[in-house]
């Protein structure tokens, strides 16, 4: 289907849907997990292809190290998810939890912690040093997360119509995940309208989702915002899903211009339908003060700079505001490595729509930042209140620091409350801090991760390795509404089909191998793959592409070559 708006092509396709609808309700749990295994196959089969169109819409060459940031984010992404979701179909199927197995223990506030990393030998070969956990909503023991985990899978004869999902334009894995989540997790046939940005990876999903279009449970269309106009506001659409601004959501819920903004102001939507989301916002990385080497500055500088530059600026859950002691004595010297780092960060072409423009607005909001490399823009000493970047979400390598002047515990805990009452969004929160700051800080560091309030949350990590691990929740922290959408309401992901889903926690190590095992720190991973200056990431990324698509051990040795060489 072209771009161009076909209204007919639109009917016909959720009539199809509507027929489709009674198949899936008809469809038994082996069999569905039997399409996530031939996706799953279809995925590394059509992986190339896959690559090669994402390096056609980010305008990347083809020998270009970026290119691993495609297949991380792309096929290897899909593939983990088709896996760890037909686990979880193949458990229901047997009668059994998805937690059956899971060792499910207590986290702070009267809350339960579900691991979903490392879960498996490979997990501990390919992420050592790193875990992570779905935490649930306070008062969910693990008897009821164990009941409830499955979500529509538990009776999959009461389907819900036909939903509409508005595909990112940004990363790659996006459109596909949240497809499989409608159909999965909601029961829900839908209906994919890919960004027009991502239009040359039509052909690829319609090649990976072939089962699923044969069936008559998805279909995947191209259009411009006509064309998402009319299918959210179909009749036969039951349910939409986007990701995107919240502008664009605003726009769909209540109407564009100053007439959206009044009814928006009198809460009468124009959309009549339930309605998901994961919108972004302003996360930002807690650095907390410690005493660190120099070459803990410079890794972590580096960490900040692929924070805020992976995908070159266009993730919802980019860094944007690095909250830093003001106090503390090595602020300077990390300031440098990260003026440094984003600097020296490999260069690429902005290739997400408007991204100049929002870099010249900053430049005006900020006349006096730093502007490193091309396009990339450092705002140091911030004012902390009532200041663009901690209100708007520039999607482009716009970076802000703020200085709050307090040390040690009470820095943690102001930083804390800052991220939660002044920064608009509640995707992601990272907080960087000293294993020996950790244990010296105790329960008030735990507190304090329990306190901030978003749907990721990462410990010496980026919370872009929740949005990769495919058992994670991905989404914003609940409890948003229509008419204050801030970054969304709904999950995704969420491969074990976990209800009452809170947030997910991922920890990583300090410091790469071998440095963290010569400074006792049981980790064994080297600099990550995804990091932008790690010069094999795009072979670590194919490796690791081919060895999930495989699941041949033999593959593994050559990961791990590649990785050390990054």
């Amino acid at each position: 289907m072209g771009t161009t708006f076909d209204e007919s092509a639109i009917d016909e396709a959720l009539a199809e849907l509507t027929a489709g609808e009674k198949v899936w309700a008809q469809t038994p749990l082996r069999r569905r997990r039997e399409l996530l295994d031939d996706l799953h196959a279809r995925t590394g089969r059509f992986a190339d292809d896959w690559v090669r169109a994402a390096r056609t819409i980010k305008r990347l060459d083809a020998d270009s190290p970026l290119v691993g940031e495609e297949w991380m984010s792309g096929p290897l992404t899909m593939l983990q998810a088709t896996a760890a979701l037909s686990a979880t179909l193949a458990a229901l199927e047997d009668g059994r939890s998805p937690l059956d197995g899971v060792s499910i223990k207590d986290a702070p506030g009267n809350r339960v912690a579900v691991p979903i990393l490392p879960l498996s030998t490979y997990d501990r070969l390919l992420l050592n040093g790193f875990h992570g956990e779905v935490w649930l909503r306070p008062g969910v023991d693990a008897a009821t997360a164990r009941r409830r985990a499955g979500l529509a899978q538990l009776d999959p004869t009461a389907t819900g119509g036909i939903g509409v999902v508005l595909g990112a334009g940004n990363i790659t894995s996006i459109p596909p995940l949240d497809a499989l989540y409608e159909l999965y997790a909601h029961n829900r046939v839908v209906v994919l309208k890919l960004n027009p940005i991502t239009d040359p990876l039509y052909t690829v999903f319609e090649m990976v989702f072939a089962p699923l279009c044969e069936l008559g449970v998805l279909r995947v269309v191209t259009g411009g915002a006509e064309t998402g106009s009319y299918l959210v506001h179909h009749p036969d659409v039951a349910h939409v899903h986007m990701t995107g601004s919240a502008q664009t959501h605003d726009a769909i819920v209540w109407g564009p211009g100053p007439e959206g903004l009044e009814r928006k102001q009198d809460k009468r939507p124009v959309l009549d339908k339930p309605i998901t989301s994961e919108l972004g916002g302003v996360s930002p990385t807690i650095v907390v003060p410690g005493d660190w080497s120099d070459a803990d500055l410079r890794y972590q500088a580096e960490h900040v700079a692929t924070q805020r530059l992976h995908n070159g600026g266009y993730n919802c859950v980019a860094a944007q505001a690095i909250v830093i002691s003001k106090d503390w004595e090595l602020k300077d010297k990390f300031l440098a490595e990260l003026r440094t780092a984003l600097a020296q960060a490999p260069q690429r072409p902005a290739y997400y729509p408007g991204s100049d423009a929002r870099v010249a607005d900053a430049v005006a909001a900020y006349p006096d930042a730093d502007q490193l490399g091309s396009g990339r823009v450092l705002v140091e000493q911030l004012p902390l209140t009532d200041t663009p970047l901690l209100r708007t979400e520039y999607f482009s390598p716009v970076l802000g620091v703020v200085e709050l002047p307090y040390a040690g515990g009470e820095f943690l805990q102001q930083a804390v409350d800052f991220a939660n009452n002044e920064l608009t969004g509640t995707l992601g929160a990272n907080v960087l801090a000293h294993p020996a700051t950790i244990r010296k800080l105790g329960i008030g560091f735990d507190r304090a991760i329990e306190r901030l309030r978003y749907g990721a949350i990462a410990v010496n990590a980026w919370t872009g390795l929740a949005f990769l691990a495919p058992r994670a929740s991905w989404g914003a922290f609940p409890g948003h509404t229509l008419d204050d959408v801030q970054s969304g309401i709904g999950v995704v992901h969420n491969a074990f089909l976990l209800d009452d889903v809170e947030r997910t926690v991922v920890r990583g190590p300090f410091r790469p191998a071998p440095r963290s095992v010569l400074r006792g720190e049981p980790a064994l991973s080297p600099k990550p793959p995804w990091f932008v200056g790690n010069a094999a990431a795009a072979v670590t990324g194919r490796k690791l592409t081919e060895f999930y698509a495989s699941g041949n051990p033999a593959r593994i040795p050559g990961i791990f070559v590649s990785a050390f060489r990054g």
